[in-house]
């Protein structure tokens, strides 16, 4: 059996090395494109940054290692330009050279590639994208070279944060643009209210809801004419599938360029798999095909592609894009479906907030974490997950994820047995924190508002903050009046219990408690999930995007940044 894989890295590579641990007489022919076959394509900001110092670390194995390990005909710098189904061989350029590759299994991992606006001079040499090593070493020298003093980052996902981290420890005054109306696409607006303003906490100028509309050497002009001034500017918004040599292949494409393929990866061709970046798959929540363009689900698909060209019909489950990032001291995290998709596909959900400690109270150096987790209206099982904070967030993500590829419930969440010393968590961890509220939810112990609907609570409602004194003295949500919980039996003859109420504390438990008082004096309570916490996160975001609406059209980037 004679097997091409076009592209390496996480698809090809791991293709290639679970058909050799399975095939040892296949002749394996691995054509990539570019010098580099394997490499740390996560790990390339932090180079930048000078978080990893050594640039051969980057790359994890090499054309000669990998050819000596699994005997596989490692060709880089060879692209692959055409693909002919019919004649079962693909056409490839290496230098000035054409020549056919003939298959009898054809693997395409070409992934996926930057998308570059046709924005006036983005051709020019201090513009940049990032999504291999030669990008990385680019941007690496220019910084070296150049020492610039400003950067713009178009784009607020991932990659265009992590950059901004990296660029602003070289010292590079930093502003990052985002066309929509937060940053992070995988999470919901009312989780990214609290990035935005870490974000803008480290110096970091921020730009929502723009685009940029042209570039020049002193930086780049936004939509609204603000000019944002930098030396060097780094394009990150986003990627599509690098599928062209494709488009007159018998092998189908979706409407964005993805390659359609099955649950064994085959693609609408006979023999031909496709994996990686440029394929569609099964989200596991919402069963739709979506583009997941992450490095777990490539290796695994990888494996998988592996077995089933050797006849052992392993399938491919799905995705739910789990995820997760360090920006300086912030960690943000995400898997499942978001409120927002959800809402696009007309699917019925609940949702609860909780704040918990990623240690024992008592125990120092703990950081606070913010779980905004979405779960069935009926089974309460769970949909999604998202996750800021610091420490030991990436450990909760990971049993929410598990959560949701199993199809697990809020009362699983509950029994769940997590490891527990006060140095890790406590005895009752987030992640069952998480579980109890939302079973007191679904059983109408609990009957939560949101940050959305408080426009919308009645005129004659009674609006409660059971936070104590000085807290409420230290702000709160306007209309609110104040009764400390510890209070609130002896005085609840200020409150008309005819009339609804709606509660509020700092993180919703006390306000909970005052719930279940209340409603078993006979009155009807809201509590404000995720309480006066969430709420200022909001607030405050607000307060800043609407300050920087107010600044000049012709402004630098030591203003934009304060």
């Amino acid at each position: 059996m004679k097997v091409v894989i076009v592209g390496g890295v996480a698809g090809g590579a791991g293709t290639a090395a679970r058909l050799r641990r399975n095939d040892e007489t296949a002749e394996i022919i691995m054509l990539e494109r570019g010098s580099y076959i394997s490499y740390a394509n996560c790990g390339l900001p932090y180079y930048i940054g000078g978080m990893i110092t050594d640039k051969d670390a980057l790359q994890l194995q090499t054309p000669e290692r990998f050819h000596a390990r699994f005997n596989v005909d490692v060709r880089v710098d060879s692209q692959v330009v055409s693909v002919d189904t019919e004649k079962k061989c693909v056409v490839v350029r290496h230098g000035e050279e054409t020549y056919e590759e003939s298959y009898d299994k054809l693997v395409l991992s070409p992934g996926a590639g930057p998308v570059q606006p046709g924005i006036p001079g983005i051709g020019e040499n201090h513009v940049f994208t990032l999504r291999n090593i030669p990008n990385t070493y680019a941007i690496y020298d220019f910084v070296k070279e150049h020492k610039p003093v400003s950067c713009a980052v178009i784009g607020a996902g991932f990659i265009g944060l992590e950059m901004a981290e990296n660029l602003a420890e070289q010292g590079i005054r930093v502003s990052v643009v985002e066309g929509a109306a937060h940053v992070m696409p995988p999470i919901d607006m009312d989780m990214a209210h609290a990035v935005h303003n870490y974000i803008r906490a480290q110096g970091i100028g921020l730009y929502l809801g723009h685009t940029c509309t042209a570039m020049d050497k002193d930086g780049i002009i936004l939509d609204n004419g603000v000019r944002v001034l930098a030396d060097m500017v780094i394009m990150s918004i986003g990627v599509r599938p690098d599928t062209g040599f494709l488009k007159d292949s018998a092998i189908e494409l979706g409407a964005r360029g993805e390659i359609l393929v099955n649950q064994y990866m085959e693609t609408s061709a006979e023999d031909v798999y496709a994996l990686g970046d440029a394929v569609s798959v099964k989200h596991v929540v919402s069963g739709q095909k979506v583009l997941i363009p992450l490095a777990s689900p490539a290796n695994k698909q990888g494996r998988i592609v592996g077995d089933n060209l050797c006849g052992r019909k392993t399938a491919y489950k799905g995705s739910q894009g789990t995820s997760v990032m360090k920006f300086f001291d912030m960690t943000v995290a995400v898997t499942g479906e978001k409120e927002e998709s959800l809402i696009t596909q007309g699917r019925p959900y609940r949702k609860v907030i909780t704040t918990s400690a990623s240690q024992a109270g008592y125990y120092p150096g703990g950081d606070m974490m913010t779980i905004k987790t979405i779960f069935d209206p009926v089974t309460a099982v769970i949909l999604g997950a998202q996750i800021v904070g610091g420490k030991g967030v990436d450990k909760r993500i990971d049993d929410l994820a598990n959560a949701v590829r199993f199809k697990l419930s809020g009362y699983d969440l509950q029994e769940m047995e997590l490891a527990y010393a006060p140095p890790f968590s406590s005895a009752k961890d987030p992640v069952n924190m998480a579980g109890y509220v939302i079973g007191n939810v679904t059983e109408g112990l609990m009957k939560p508002f949101y940050l959305e609907d408080l426009d919308g609570i009645p005129e004659d409602a009674v609006r409660l903050d059971v936070r104590t004194v000085e807290e409420y003295a230290g702000g709160t949500i306007p209309g609110f009046i104040n009764i400390p919980l510890d209070s609130l039996r002896e005085r609840m003859d200020e409150l008309d219990l005819t009339r609804d109420i709606y509660i509020t504390c700092q993180i919703g438990l006390r306000g909970y408690l005052a719930q279940r008082i209340l409603d078993q004096a006979g009155a009807r309570t809201w509590n404000l999930s995720g309480g006066y916490r969430f709420y200022e996160m909001m607030a405050k975001d607000e307060q800043s995007m609407a300050a920087a609406m107010t600044m000049c059209t012709e402004c630098g980037m030591e203003v934009n940044a304060k």
